[in-house]
């Protein structure tokens, strides 16, 4: 497979505060941008019962999960036109109208009326299917923004960065959530308290618009020698990179489901299996995913010295091997704290893939077609797992086969596995 790695002068006249301001200005938007989309995922547990009264906690959470799943739907959409738009005219100018597309749907959860009957699901809809735009595009302009900042030697250590401001986001969302609980009864949660994390996203993200506004393009992007007719070509990614393209949809169908499976299902699982409290299962998933945040960066790191492709290898065969012993544990668990070590085993095995996930997109395509390469191929695999972990695993749960689940999670790994034997190592 052909390697497509930025030219080295694409950050080599940079100066190290100017490279680290601009992928933190970067950065601070991924952060808010998945702060809004996981503030659904974690609030869901109150407002569920709002725009979907009847039946009974797994049927009303099953149907704010499908909602959310048709968020992911659209991220494809958004991937492709952002990251069209990425090539062509720019990584910072994606990255600022991303920003504002999350804000506006931010603000209208925030503000839609519940008792209108089906109209207020249609509203939801509509607001995640905005917020989804924007979540498509964000990662691909996000992933090569900050691949094509970073120092080559610092690559995996710098890419691990992409996966912190995400985590952040829902540690954020999450610390929210933890914060309402004390303060507010559950009786007001469930009545408007839910709509306060919108409203705080839609703030921040009027807020990190200004910054990005500020922020430097990268010179891979401006020194791209490549026609502008050939800029962002969508039909190049099937017709040019058919293997990249499949490769990229393997690694993230693997661990995009690890992911989403091991934070925003772990919350429900610990409520709707092991039965936890509300208020005691939102402070483990917060405790974990307040660990988990600096462990990308970390395995990044290690990764520039051990090589890339082994720190994946590694990633994909824990996760392979842990999935179904350890989610059986933890859904029959009876002790936060047991839940809380048993959690963070696969978060540990799952920061290799976090750490290198950006870096290795984004390299098997040249620069010209790099943002829609890395956003697209992405995005259609997180619309059908990552997405949809929550609605199966709910679903599975519903009917009485919940195990069945972590099976399919531990497969998936081996996926991943088949996917990273078709990498290059990347380190040197």
């Amino acid at each position: 497979m052909t390697l497509h790695v930025a030219p080295p002068d694409g950050v080599a006249t940079m100066t190290p505060a100017r490279r680290l301001k601009n992928i933190l200005g970067g950065s601070a938007g991924n952060f808010v941008e998945w702060f809004d989309w996981f503030a659904y995922s974690a609030f869901a547990i109150y407002f569920s019962r709002a725009f979907f009264p009847a039946g009974d906690q797994t049927a009303q959470l099953l149907g704010a999960a499908a909602i959310f799943a048709v968020g992911f739907i659209a991220r494809p959409l958004g991937a492709l036109l952002f990251g069209r738009y990425a090539d062509r005219a720019g990584r910072r100018t994606a990255l600022t109208l991303s920003v504002a597309m999350m804000c506006g749907g931010s603000l209208m959860i925030a503000l839609i009326p519940t008792g209108l009957g089906v109209l207020s699901p249609a509203l939801l809809l509509v607001a995640r299917l905005l917020q989804g735009l924007s979540v498509g595009g964000e990662y691909g302009a996000s992933a090569t923004y900050i691949s094509e900042m970073a120092e080559r030697t610092q690559r995996g250590f710098w890419s691990g960065f992409l996966y912190v401001t995400l985590t952040g986001g829902q540690l954020a969302a999450l610390l929210l959530l933890v914060l309402l609980q004390r303060v507010l009864t559950e009786q007001q949660l469930y009545e408007w308290g839910w709509r306060i994390p919108f409203a705080v996203g839609a703030a921040l993200a009027v807020i990190v618009w200004w910054i990005r506004r500020g922020i430097h393009e990268t010179r891979s992007f401006t020194h791209a020698s490549a026609p502008e007719e050939e800029r962002g070509q969508a039909w190049a990614l099937f017709t040019r990179y058919p293997k990249e393209t499949l490769t990229v949809m393997a690694l993230t169908a693997a661990g995009g489901l690890g992911f989403y499976t091991y934070t925003a299902y772990m919350q429900k699982l610990l409520i709707n299996s092991a039965g936890f409290s509300k208020p005691v299962a939102s402070q483990v998933v917060t405790l974990l995913l307040a660990t988990f945040m600096f462990l990308p960066p970390l395995a990044g790191w290690l990764a520039d010295r051990v090589g890339h492709r082994r720190t994946l290898l590694a990633s994909f065969a824990g996760l392979a091997l842990v999935s179904v012993p350890i989610l059986s544990a933890i859904s029959t668990s009876t002790n936060p704290v047991t839940a809380y070590f048993l959690g963070l085993i696969p978060l540990l095995l799952l920061a290799g893939y976090c750490g290198l996930s950006a870096i290795f997109k984004a390299e098997l395509y040249p620069v010209h077609v790099r943002a829609l390469g890395v956003a697209v191929p992405y995005a259609i695999a997180q619309a059908i797992f990552g997405g949809n972990a929550e609605t199966a695993a709910l679903y599975l749960k519903q009917i009485g086969h919940e195990t069945a689940f972590f099976w399919f999670v531990s497969g998936m790994m081996i996926v991943g596995i088949l996917a990273t034997f078709r990498l290059r190592d990347t380190r040197d």
